[in-house]
């Protein structure tokens, strides 16, 4: 007899196919959604700081679909993740965040924290984040570069790009001042990502366009937001841990904060408020 059940199936409009595995009951309010995709030890490695800090969430892993053998469910349950989410459909790190946003207000969950699974976020963010969307906020902005927060071994030509151009045109965009706009490590509360002003499962959020998307409207639409100081660190001497390689990718991610910023994934018939409470 198997020890894990099997994989319960979903399918349904603005989500991509996808299977959830139960490993351990729920125990909290709060999501900690970990996206990842052949992650190997650097997975193995956050979960093991997540274990010796408090953290009040459940761990939710959305797999884009490894073949490393680092989402075994032996492993992740000894590490106390709650479920492992499997992508089936297409689509990138968008398609794995709809699906977990999917599976976590299905469940209950009162908001989702998200946060890289390749060890860079300094796992006592979450605290902060969590605090924060308790206290009311509706989209929490992890940042390394307000006062508490740390930018460890950050490349030169991602700091520059961060500064000198996503976080400005984001800001611009938003009417909102954002100092770390490529940050993952972010929380959002269930009235945001169940809002039809916002209505994040949607296929045109495939790549990396929900990482634009979500500051950019949750601002516009007069949601309450915050920045909350964490910590970002880079390995030294080793290659820069990251799905994001050459010209290309970067023209890309460019394109889609450009669209964002333009309001081209808003819903149809949603126009945004001009002020932010």
């Amino acid at each position: 007899m198997e020890r894990w059940p099997k994989a319960d199936v979903r399918e349904l409009p603005g989500v991509p196919s996808y299977s959830s595995m139960t490993l351990l009951p729920r125990m909290n309010s709060y999501a900690l959604v970990i996206p990842v995709i052949n992650e190997n030890g650097r997975l193995t490695k956050q979960l093991e700081a997540l274990k010796r800090v408090k953290r009040d969430v459940d761990i939710i892993i959305a797999d884009g679909g490894s073949t490393d053998n680092s989402t075994n469910p032996e492993q992740l349950a000894v590490y106390g993740v709650t479920a492992i989410l499997t992508k089936i459909g297409p689509g990138k790190l968008s398609a794995q965040l709809r699906m977990a946003i999917d599976y976590c207000m299905e469940t209950g969950y009162h908001g989702i924290i998200t946060m890289d699974g390749n060890g860079k976020d300094g796992v006592e963010g979450i605290v902060s984040i969590l605090s924060a969307l308790q206290g009311g906020f509706d989209f929490v902005q992890g940042s390394r570069f307000i006062q508490g927060g740390q930018a460890i071994n950050t490349p030169l030509e991602r700091l520059l790009a961060i500064k000198l151009i996503h976080s400005p045109i984001t800001s611009i965009a938003a009417r909102f001042k954002y100092t770390d706009s490529t940050n993952g490590f972010r929380g959002h509360s269930k009235r945001l990502l169940t809002s039809t002003e916002i209505n994040p499962l949607r296929d045109i959020f495939d790549t990396y366009e929900l990482l634009a998307y979500l500051p950019i409207r949750a601002a516009r639409t007069g949601y309450n937001i915050s920045e909350v100081p964490v910590t970002r660190e880079y390995p030294v001497g080793q290659p820069t841990p990251t799905k994001i390689h050459g010209v290309r990718a970067h023209s890309h991610m460019v394109k889609i904060l450009l669209k964002a910023s333009f309001g081209r994934y808003n819903p149809r018939g949603k126009k945004p408020s001009t002020s932010v409470t």
